[in-house]
């Protein structure tokens, strides 16, 4: 839980940017943070959002390696060249967003890297936000070997049927009943990418296949409840949620 670390012990970790085969067989960019002096510990596959594979992603790393887990954010949009994250996702946009296979294929090589490390406990789990939380809910159904899954405010889980588009052909909750792992879902009542509503289809969908699940939807917070650096940011919500999906990992992966 948040804060609640013995001040005697030891804290350290490193922080870096690495390659990994990706999608394709291409090799790739990822963000890796791990905690020194560790044996026995679990991995977390970050998948990006739509800002980008930006700073808020690499913050976001960090913190959980904190609480103890080796994070590995891959380079979704590898394929749409260098600049600064706003200039790349504006790219992504322009193109009509990256293909879900080239995701999946990313998520897989990192979850292959993570389970490989000499540190690792041989557990992993995906998390994402916005369009990661869409992204982690389709790597819980289609790629082998996760344990856990967080999902953050992810808009086109349970889409209507005329927002399919090339990069997106199939909405993630037609592969409902292949949930392979327990799933977390953190999400705010004045959404409007996912609505209460697409929740509500997910959820139904969920209970129909008797899958693991828990699902926290927050009055007075809307998209994006974690981040601080924007006004959708809401305080009491965001780390009341950061502490349920520390929980709710802790119980899976350690």
């Amino acid at each position: 839980m948040w804060n609640q670390f013995n001040v005697k012990d030891y804290a350290g970790m490193i922080a870096e940017t690495i390659h990994i085969p990706g999608h394709q067989g291409k090799t790739i960019r990822a963000y890796y943070s791990k905690p020194l002096q560790k044996e026995n510990c679990p991995g977390l596959v970050l998948i990006p959002h739509m800002p980008g594979w930006d700073e808020f992603c690499r913050e976001a790393a960090r913190r959980f390696t904190e609480h103890g887990y080796q994070v590995l954010c891959p380079n979704i949009y590898e394929d749409y060249g260098d600049g600064t994250p706003t200039e790349v996702s504006s790219r992504v946009r322009e193109a009509g967003g990256v293909h879900d296979d080239s995701v999946m294929e990313d998520c897989a090589g990192a979850l292959n890297f993570l389970r490989n490390q000499t540190q690792s406990n041989g557990k992993v789990g995906v998390i994402g936000m916005c369009s990661g939380g869409r992204h982690t809910f389709l790597a819980a159904c289609t790629v082998d070997g996760f344990d856990a899954a967080v999902d953050c405010w992810g808009g086109g889980v349970a889409p209507e049927p005329e927002e399919a588009t090339e990069a997106n052909p199939v909405a993630p909750i037609t592969y409902a009943e292949k949930l392979s792992c327990p799933l977390i879902g953190i999400f705010g009542n004045e959404d409007h990418h996912p609505t209460p509503e697409e929740v509500d289809r997910l959820e139904t969908a969920l209970k129909k296949y008797n899958k693991e699940f828990e699902f926290y939807r927050y009055d007075g917070a809307g998209h994006g409840i974690w981040y601080y650096d924007k006004p959708m940011f809401r305080q009491q919500q965001a780390m009341d949620s950061f502490n349920k999906v520390l929980a709710f990992l802790d119980r899976y992966l350690k």
